[in-house]
């Protein structure tokens, strides 16, 4: 995936989703990959960078949460595009 493959596609952020988009984001060089491709983001570097912002326990759970779903979904979008570049 590259900028250049979306464009063309406007994508909006929620207010409540920005702080874990960002966090997101700031994790984007920190993604764990094997010979088959990216296996999921080095959670060690996600827990440092949660310690650093100084969240209320429960913020701090969320946002924990959220990265992990876009993880997730990410996983599954580069799995997608290895699979249809064989």
């Amino acid at each position: 995936m590259t900028p250049s493959d979306y464009d063309h596609e406007v994508v909006e952020i929620w207010p409540e989703n920005w702080e874990a988009f960002r966090l997101f984001q700031m994790l984007a060089t920190q993604w764990r990959v094997s010979m088959g491709g990216p296996t999921g983001l080095d959670h060690n570097v996600l827990l440092a960078r949660l310690d650093r912002m100084a969240l209320e326990p429960e913020d701090r759970d969320q946002l924990d949460e959220d990265v992990r779903h876009m993880e997730c979904a990410a996983l599954e979008v580069m799995a997608e595009q290895r699979s249809s570049d064989k």
